[in-house]
């Protein structure tokens, strides 16, 4: 049995300046970074790099048309390095880049393309959620199709991955939230997967028990108090990606993806339109089994009975995030059993990681019940 594998070189610094002077992008780099990364981050350095700012391509998540133009652009510089300066969108999109695509990103999201990893790639976070560094796995919405897809392969692997609270300080309430709260359910999906090992479990937990102190924390102090913890949730956010790119994410993600690609909803706020109701209908189905180990370690960490951990957790959440009835998002009644369809049919590379299977009537009663409730 494998235990884990971790492919990236992980390194840690407190400041990009410390960073910089290890790395030294220099004129044969590229970097893909936002401007509003770039200006107080990188430009008070000096670095002199060839630049890509993934806002002139457009807004929101990754897509294979914003790869492709993007692609398009770089095909004018010559480097021998990517430097992935972002968060999810970033590194995803990076991942692709450092490929071979000559055709295109859209074969190599069907499959229908071997990925050959071309450049080398250094993936730098600058959220605390995706865990995206330290995993072979790369999401984009394909336009046409009104979907998102992932591609699962060795050459998505960044060769080096970095970790620099620094790059937290400005993040943005609401950005810190989505993505935090992505980190804990990955954490909590590879922590219940069949795929899950000892070691994985040591990553899962740990992660789960760093993010909800930081709650915890919050809920007592304030949202200021997040800025005393951010070593914490850049390291929790990468445990996390440790954990699920060796364990796998499962139905909470394959769901959100349906309301993520349709309706541009952030990815960390999707996922926790779902969370707790696939983890009742996980407890429903199979309460003995390792559900009540991740019960007994939530209510351990704060000293709650464990039969109301869940109740207890859903209080703490409610504090940061909130439920929507998915009509609120746009989606129309029709788009239940469309959804339904869509995720069965697209999204088998997450729900074989399911801590039970999931029939095709029950994720429509998700789907179903997510349309009209908070």
């Amino acid at each position: 049995m494998q235990l884990l594998r971790l492919v990236p070189t992980v390194f840690y610094f407190d400041t990009v300046k410390q960073f910089q002077e290890e790395f030294k992008i220099g004129h044969s780099d590229l970097v893909v970074t936002n401007r509003y990364l770039y200006e107080p981050l990188l430009e008070p350095l000096g670095v002199n790099a060839n630049y890509i700012f993934q806002e002139e391509f457009g807004d929101g998540e990754p897509s294979d048309e914003m790869i492709d133009q993007i692609k398009e652009k770089t095909s004018k510089y010559y480097y021998n390095r990517i430097f992935a300066l972002g968060g999810g969108t970033i590194l995803d999109i990076s991942k692709i880049l450092a490929l071979d695509m000559a055709d295109g990103s859209t074969p190599l999201f069907d499959g229908e393309k071997e990925p050959v990893k071309k450049k080398q790639l250094i993936a730098v976070p600058t959220t605390c959620g995706t865990g995206s560094e330290v995993t072979n796995v790369a999401i984009a919405e394909i336009k046409s199709r009104h979907t998102k897809k992932g591609l699962a392969a060795d050459a998505c692997y960044a060769d080096c991955a970095v970790l620099i609270p620094e790059t937290l300080e400005r993040l943005p309430y609401k950005v810190f939230l989505t993505s935090s709260i992505d980190a804990f359910i990955h954490a909590v999906e590879s922590f219940l997967s069949p795929k899950a090992s000892p070691a994985t479990e040591l990553f899962s937990g740990k992660a789960i028990e760093m993010i909800l102190s930081g709650y915890h924390d919050m809920a007592e102090s304030g949202r200021e108090a997040r800025k005393n913890n951010l070593k914490s949730y850049i390291l929790a956010s990468n445990y996390a990606g440790i954990a699920f790119g060796n364990a796998g994410c499962a139905a909470v993600h394959a769901l959100s993806y349906s309301i993520g690609g349709a309706f541009h909803v952030p990815h960390g706020e999707a996922n926790y339109q779902f969370f707790m109701d696939v983890m009742e209908l996980y407890e429903l189905k199979k309460p003995e089994g390792k559900i009540r180990k991740l019960r007994q370690t939530i209510a351990d960490m704060f000293g709650w009975e464990e039969d109301s951990a869940f109740l207890r957790l859903r209080e703490l959440l409610s504090n940061f995030m909130e439920t929507r009835p998915l009509k609120d998002y746009g989606m129309t009644e029709v788009q239940i059993e469309e959804f339904t369809e869509s995720t069965v049919q697209n999204q088998q590379r997450l729900l074989k990681n399911n801590y039970v299977e999931l029939t095709k009537e029950e994720i429509r009663e998700i789907f179903k019940r997510r349309y009209d409730e908070r």
